[in-house]
């Protein structure tokens, strides 16, 4: 395994008060002291740096700063302010459910709630608000206005990864042909038997919205999702079962060629970033080539993907709880109520 780059490159970004919408653009001489320099309602951003690919937003709740990332390479930052005590943000990977330039709370007084992008059923979006320079929401990330325009802008339904973590964790670009890799021997899956353990896979096409892979390393099981309906299943094999990896999402940021369709052991381009704690697991890079699956599930699984697909490798079990509970969610599903819940603020 080898990481190839680290492509954090936020060395040539500018600091914007909240309301400013445009600016000259000066190069930092020293990112670190910017960044200490931020006031809550500023922020960094230059697109300019990487102008397409798929769009992945970290954000620390620690921190109280949000991190925008677009094929893998930095593109901003800015400050936000998440929930307060008792209405804390959840953490975990999510997908953009739902977006609107204008929305208005019905909870709190018609408050306004500009460029609001819905990350749960329940309530918790992003979207602009006030700062004051500590978590003060209901649950919601706040963002400078500003911010949260040029923000609404550049994510997208099927190019959007949102991950909300107790520490900040940059993106580290990576090859590997192990990540996704077919079983080479005839057996299955290590581990206890579970139900439905043969492979499957019903896809109805990309009309539903973008692929997520759920790889739970309890389960020792892939589940394949796709706008947030499962579509496929597949059992998975464990080179070191008892390993901790903690969570680490991946975003693939090129989409499989014809001759990596090919290939027994496909070299995929991701973008990895570490969700959990890394002493409470392995690092992203640390987890390549640790499993394998059924080789007829993978390549349906590689026609299936393209550019922003998301992948999940985690400790946890899967389960709707595991899934979108409050304390940790670990891909978002397709649980929609009727009604949508209002966002918190």
């Amino acid at each position: 395994m080898k990481i190839l780059s680290f492509v954090l490159l936020l060395f040539s970004l500018v600091v914007l008060p909240a309301e400013a919408n445009s600016g000259h653009a000066s190069p930092l001489n020293d990112l670190q002291a910017a960044l200490k320099k931020l006031k809550p309602g500023q922020f960094l951003w230059y697109p300019e740096i990487s102008p397409q690919g798929p769009v992945t937003v970290v954000v620390s709740l620690t921190e109280q700063r949000a991190y925008v990332y677009r094929n893998g390479i930095a593109i901003g930052v800015a400050t936000v302010s998440t929930g307060k005590r008792g209405k804390e943000t959840p953490t975990g990977v999510f997908t953009i459910l739902q977006k609107k330039v204008e929305y208005h709370s019905d909870l709190y007084d018609s408050a306004p709630m500009p460029y609001m992008q819905r990350l749960t059923w329940d309530g918790i979006a992003l979207h602009a608000g006030n700062l004051p320079g500590y978590p003060a929401s209901h649950g919601c990330i706040r963002l400078p206005m500003a911010f949260a325009k040029k923000l609404y802008e550049v994510t997208g339904f099927s190019n959007t990864t949102v991950i909300i973590s107790d520490a900040k964790s940059s993106p580290v670009e990576v090859y590997h042909p192990g990540l996704l890799a077919p079983q080479v021997s005839e057996g299955k899956a290590s581990g206890p038997a579970s139900p439905a353990v043969e492979p499957y896979w019903s896809d109805p096409g990309e009309t539903l919205g973008p692929i997520a892979v759920l790889i739970s390393r309890a389960d020792r099981r892939a589940y394949v999702y796709r706008g947030g309906t499962q579509i496929g299943s597949a059992p998975v094999a464990l080179d070191n079962p008892g390993a901790r990896t903690g969570v680490a999402a991946f975003s693939l940021l090129e989409r499989p060629s014809p001759e990596q369709l090919a290939s027994p052991s496909p070299n995929l381009r991701w973008s990895a970033v570490q969700v959990s704690n890394p002493q409470a697991g392995l690092t992203p890079a640390e987890q390549l080539g640790q499993f394998s699956m059924d080789a007829h599930f993978l390549h349906s699984l590689l026609l299936a993907m393209d550019v922003g697909s998301t992948l999940v490798i985690t400790d946890l079990p899967s389960s709707r709880e595991t899934r979108s509970n409050p304390d940790f969610t670990v891909i978002t599903t397709n649980d929609r109520q009727a009604v949508p819940a209002s966002i918190k603020k």
